[in-house]
């Protein structure tokens, strides 16, 4: 089966320096083990979406050397494929209306498999995941073993907000399905995400890719930089240093002969071995 990676950012700012991690680490895999790598943009939050966003990203990416395989998916335009898998689970009733408040739930979980409040008519519910008592195991290709109890650390989870949007969790499972993802490359953050994508792939009957998740670029005070002030957009009319802040960061070669962008890339793939890239998060401005 043909390796096939991808980059799937949010478009709700421009490329920076931590998104510029995660697209070189998921490009350098890709390459490394002969496959293709894709790209996804995630735009099913309109309101947490920057307009112009998607356009800048996708523009920033050619320049710092890094062009996808295959036209860009973008989930605003998946709809029916994400209907038709809430039906599915619906139809399983492996999921519940919920009107429940943050209040009703005082804060912690959803752990009862049906809703706790009376149904309101006059409000749209909000659809839970009905999630069982399951220790959901997998090993990530950096991080090592993984294991989550998903009913006490996640608990009854949103696939379908008030909204009517539908939940990264269950979006991005039926897209990397769609777009035959067999490893997902992305950042730390999202690890503990990944037991309830494992359980909603299952409940779907959708195939489960390996996973890895790259270390986190930090601000000073330790926050992801996409949630930093911290968070400067990178340059692409002048790749170079950024590009090269990059590969410091994921302990690559530094070639320092190399005037481009494909030069760099090219000579870090030389040397690239997954195995070896640093498995902790650090704090470095952006």
């Amino acid at each position: 089966m043909t390796y096939r990676g991808r980059f799937a950012p949010s478009p709700t700012g421009h490329l920076h320096f931590g998104s510029l991690v995660a697209a070189v680490g998921s490009w350098l895999c890709a390459r490394h083990a002969g496959g293709e790598w894709l790209l996804r943009v995630e735009d099913i939050d309109p309101p947490r979406e920057m307009p112009g966003s998607a356009e800048s990203i996708l523009a920033a990416l050619p320049a710092f050397g890094l062009a996808a395989d295959a036209p860009v998916l973008f989930q605003s335009t998946r709809q029916p494929a994400y209907d038709a898998a809430f039906e599915q689970l619906k139809a399983a009733d492996r999921v519940f209306p919920c009107w429940c408040s943050r209040n009703d739930l005082a804060g912690g979980l959803h752990l009862d498999g049906r809703c706790l409040a009376a149904p309101q008519p006059d409000r749209q519910p909000a659809w839970r995941l009905r999630v069982p008592d399951v220790d959901v195991r997998f090993d990530d290709g950096l991080q090592g073993p993984q294991l989550q109890n998903l009913r006490t650390a996640a608990g009854d989870f949103v696939i379908r907000r008030v909204e009517g949007y539908y939940a990264y969790q269950l979006a991005c499972v039926v897209d990397d399905a769609f777009q035959g993802i067999t490893e997902v490359v992305r950042g730390y953050d999202l690890l503990d995400s990944t037991p309830r994508q494992i359980f909603l792939q299952r409940c779907l009957g959708l195939p489960t890719p390996a996973y890895l998740h790259l270390p986190l670029a930090l601000d000073d005070g330790g926050r992801k930089l996409s949630k930093s002030e911290q968070a400067h957009p990178v340059d692409p009319t002048d790749p170079m240093p950024a590009l090269r802040r990059a590969f410091a960061f994921l302990d690559l070669p530094a070639a320092p002969a190399a005037t481009r962008p494909a030069d760099l890339l090219a000579h870090a793939l030389g040397h690239f071995d997954p195995a070896r890239l640093p498995h902790c998060s650090e704090r470095m401005a952006a």
